[in-house]
């Protein structure tokens, strides 16, 4: 317990048993209490500065905060003990937690009855706050732990980009404070955790996919900015543009814009007028950043002139423009239609290079293949060696030989402790050192986020 980190771990702890004991002997309004509420926001406040959630397992009779085992504590054993017969194994707590949430939190910790071995708690839900039993893999690692929260994050701003949407085809104008809000956590995930969040961008939701297609293109847009050393208000700017691109698509017919099968020339004319009726709702929006309907009306023109809206030229094209329409383009072909198969991430990279760099900065499509890689974090491929892995790292001046998690033999029989390889390193015939092919995980009854 040597590390700043690992001290306010302990400390938080100790703050959350000693509420605990506190809501159990007093009485509620008591200014024990009070002061003791009080600690314990400051010492997650103070985790907070350090990570978006703070996530606390309880195994046996020890504790691991975040990836920070705590050794056994006489003072905090009572509370394991209190919680883990409530079914309470695990507790995430989210940055943007109040004092009140806690305090609401603690009152309905303390009521807990004890409930049978593998009965879930039966908790209210609260904004900030996730409570549940933890899995073998989270008693193991940290790791997943973060995975899981990172993909609430995403999950949630998949839910704020439908109202977004919703407030745009009601109101005539896109909310953007919600809008703000959900992209400055987005933003904060992609600095501190990048690679988890741009694996979730491989997640396929075809239901509702205007809507993750909106989050995805704002993820890898800022994903890009990052890695150009765009940070601060200059990247939120860049990703709430991204994400409000295609919000002219409210106002396209729906027997158009859900249409399952290829468009009409006649219907290709009426999509192709979301760029210029997004851009003058963008404009028209109170507080939206100025780059929004510039990239709204841009991101489907081309470098060389082709693209839409028709007749509009550019002698040069805004950055944010650029880096959204990769991120747009790539998306959109990666995602399944009835009459287009989703194209490898290969394929997609070899089209984005089309007509020798004259669509696309062939120098941002060589940035942005860096930065996802041929086969993204979170695939599942096989390799040349006929054994099943899932991506966990790209490697930039190689992106088809990743660093991967090999998880199935050659027969296709599960490893029962799976094994990582860096494959830009193999020599070794016998090993793996490429990648064949990428796979549906759905086929293998798993799932890759989980692994990474």
């Amino acid at each position: 317990m040597s590390t700043p980190r690992a001290q306010l771990a302990d400390e938080l702890l100790r703050r959350l048993a000693a509420a605990l004991r506190s809501g159990q002997l007093y009485s509620r309004g008591h200014p024990i209490i009070a002061r003791n509420l009080e600690a314990l926001s400051t010492a997650l406040q103070l985790l907070h500065a350090l990570n978006p959630a703070v996530v606390i397992g309880l195994i046996g009779d020890e504790v691991v905060v975040d990836d920070t085992p705590i050794a056994k504590a006489d003072a905090i054993g009572p509370l394991i003990r209190r919680l883990q017969q409530g079914g309470v194994e695990r507790i995430a707590i989210n940055r943007g937690v109040t004092r009140e949430e806690i305090a609401a939190f603690l009152d309905v910790v303390t009521a807990l009855e004890p409930r049978t071995e593998g009965e879930p708690a039966a908790l209210p839900e609260f904004p900030h706050i996730r409570v549940g039993r933890m899995t073998i893999e989270q008693r193991v690692t940290g790791e997943l732990a973060d995975m899981a929260s990172v993909k609430r994050l995403y999950n949630d701003a998949v839910s704020a980009a439908m109202g977004v949407w919703d407030s745009a085809s009601t109101e005539g104008k896109p909310d953007a404070t919600a809008a703000r809000t959900m992209v400055d956590g987005l933003a904060q995930a992609v600095a501190q955790n990048r690679t988890a969040l741009l694996a979730l961008t491989t997640l396929k939701n075809y239901d509702n996919y205007t809507f993750t297609h909106m989050v995805n293109v704002s993820i890898l847009t800022m994903g890009q900015a990052r890695a150009l050393s765009i940070d601060g208000p200059l990247l939120r700017e860049i990703g709430l543009a991204a994400l409000m691109h295609d919000i002219g698509k409210v106002r396209t017919p729906l027997e158009v814009l859900n249409k399952p099968d290829k468009l009409t020339d006649a219907e290709f004319a009426i999509m192709k007028r979301h760029t210029v009726e997004g851009a003058e709702m963008l404009r028209k929006t109170p507080d939206m950043p100025a780059l929004a309907p510039v990239v709204a009306f841009e991101h489907h023109l081309r470098l060389d002139g082709t693209g839409y809206p028709n007749g509009v030229t550019r002698s040069s094209l805004n950055v944010g423009t650029m880096l959204c329409s990769i991120a747009d383009e790539y998306d959109a072909m990666r995602s399944q239609r009835r009459y287009q198969q989703a194209f490898p991430s290969e394929r997609i990279v070899e089209v984005m290079k089309r007509n020798d760099g004259q669509q696309f900065d062939q120098h941002l499509v060589r940035r942005f293949t860096q930065l996802i890689g041929i086969y993204p974090v979170g695939n599942l491929v096989r390799l040349n060696t006929g054994e099943i892995a899932v991506v966990l790292k790209i490697y930039a001046p190689d992106p088809h030989r990743p660093q991967v998690r090999v998880l199935f033999d050659r027969q296709g029989k599960r490893f029962s402790l799976a094994y990582d390889v860096n494959l830009w390193e193999v020599t070794d015939p016998e090993r793996p050192g490429s990648v064949v092919a990428p796979l549906d995980p759905a086929e293998y009854q798993i799932d890759p986020l989980t692994l990474i």
